[in-house]
C-alpha cells in the first residue's frame, strides 16, 4: 500500500477515535519485514500513541484477535499483567478502524507505547536458554490458567488447512506447478491425519503468538520477560504452535537480518536444553512432543505458503516459498526425530 495513502488512512483513524487531539508527525518505524506498517504518533502537546495498520487476513479475524488479546492483558495476573501492549479502547471495546475504498481494504488500531528494557543477546548462552526456558513455561502456565475466560476464537488450524485445500481447488496455478501443488496437497493431508493420531483435540487451548523473534519482546536485567508488542500471528490453539520459534530463538546461528525456516532447530542440542528446562516448570506430554513436526508443518503450509505474499514482502515471499517446496516441506518426515526429545525428557 502507497506510504502516503498509508498515512491519510491512520490520520483518518485518529478522527475517527478522537478529533480534538491534534496530530504533530506520523513517523513510519515499520520493521519492513511483513506488509503490516507501524507508525509513531506524535501530537500537538507531545503524547506518542503507535498505529498499526494491516490488510493482512480478515477484518473479522484482526478485530476477533485484537479483542481476545485485550481480555488476556487484563485477565493476566502479576508479573504479566503489564507485559501485553495495550490497545486503546472506545466505548470500552478495542477501537479499530475499518477502510474500504479504491479496491483496498486496512484496518488500524492504536497502542499505548511499550516499555522496553533489555533484549536477550542474538545468540543466547547456557543461562539465557535456561531463563528463556522458565519463563516462557510459566508465560504458558498463565496464559492456560485464563483461557476459560477469554471470548471464543472462529479461527482453528484445521479451518486455515481446509481454507488452504479450498484455495488450491479454485485455482491451483497461483501454487506453482502441478507437482508443487500435489507436494501441497500430500502435506495437508499428513497434517490432518497427524491432528487425529496425536489427539491434537485434546490439549488445552491457550492464546500463543508464535513469533518470538528477539525483537518482538523485552526482558528485566533479570531475564524475566517484560513486555511484549508485536502480535501478527496470535491465535488462540495449543501451546506446541509456540515451540519452533522458541527453538529458533535459542539456536546456534542465533537472530539473523535474513532468515530461513528450517525444522532442524527442533533437534539441536540447545533446544534439547531449553525443553528440559521448560518440562520441568510445565510439563509436556508425549503426543505434544510428536505434535512438533506436525505444528511446524502447519506453519509452513499456512504461514509461508497460503499467506506468505499476502503477509511478507515480496523479497521474503519468493524466497520462503521457494525454500518451502525445496527444503522445507520434504525436511517434515526426514528432519525430525522427537525420539531424541522424548528420550531427554524421559517421557518413553
Amino acid at each position: 500500500m502507497d506510504h502516503e495513502l498509508s498515512r491519510q488512512i491512520v490520520r483518518k483513524a485518529w478522527e475517527g477515535y478522537d478529533a480534538s487531539k491534534i496530530i504533530k508527525s506520523i513517523d513510519d518505524i515499520s520493521a519492513n519485514v511483513s506488509t503490516n506498517l507501524v507508525f509513531r504518533i506524535r501530537f500537538e502537546d507531545d503524547d506518542i500513541v503507535i498505529a498499526k495498520l494491516s490488510s493482512f487476513g480478515k477484518y473479522d479475524y484482526f478485530k476477533e484477535d485484537h479483542r481476545i488479546i485485550h481480555s488476556l492483558s487484563n485477565n493476566l495476573l502479576y508479573p504479566y499483567e503489564n507485559f501485553l501492549a495495550k490497545s486503546l479502547l472506545k466505548n470500552n471495546r478495542v477501537y479499530i478502524y475499518r477502510h474500504r475504498g479504491s479496491g483496498e481494504e486496512a484496518w488500524v488500531v492504536f497502542y499505548n507505547p511499550t516499555r522496553i528494557m533489555e533484549r536477550l543477546p542474538r545468540r543466547l548462552e547456557d543461562n539465557n536458554i535456561r531463563k528463556f526456558a522458565q519463563q516462557t513455561a510459566k508465560f504458558h502456565k498463565a496464559c492456560a490458567r485464563v483461557s476459560k475466560v477469554l471470548p471464543k476464537s472462529s479461527k482453528t488450524m484445521r479451518t486455515d488447512i481446509n481454507s488452504l485445500l479450498d484455495q488450491i481447488a479454485e485455482n491451483e496455478s497461483i501454487f506453482g506447478t502441478r507437482s508443487q501443488v500435489d507436494q501441497l496437497r500430500y502435506h495437508c493431508d499428513k497434517y490432518l491425519k497427524g491432528r487425529a493420531k496425536y489427539a491434537a483435540n485434546t490439549f488445552q487451548t491457550i492464546p500463543v503468538f508464535i513469533d518470538w523473534n528477539i525483537g518482538n519482546f523485552s526482558v528485566t536485567h533479570k531475564q524475566e520477560l517484560y513486555s511484549r508488542w508485536d502480535y501478527d500471528w496470535f491465535r488462540m490453539t495449543n501451546r506446541v504452535m509456540d515451540f519452533y520459534f522458541f527453538s529458533r530463538v535459542v539456536s546456534d546461528v542465533g537472530d539473523r537480518t535474513v532468515f530461513s525456516y528450517y525444522i532442524t532447530t527442533l533437534t539441536e542440542k540447545r533446544f534439547i536444553q531449553f525443553l528440559e528446562e521448560y518440562h520441568k516448570h510445565n510439563p509436556l506430554t508425549v503426543n505434544e512432543v510428536y505434535f512438533m513436526k506436525e505444528a511446524y508443518r502447519f506453519f509452513i503450509l499456512n504461514y509461508v505458503i497460503k499467506d506468505g505474499k499476502h503477509f511478507f514482502h515480496e523479497q521474503y515471499a519468493n524466497k520462503l516459498q521457494q525454500e518451502a517446496y525445496d527444503i522445507y516441506l520434504p525436511s517434515v518426515e526426514r528432519d525430525f526425530d522427537a525420539e531424541v526429545i522424548l528420550k531427554a525428557l524421559k517421557l518413553k
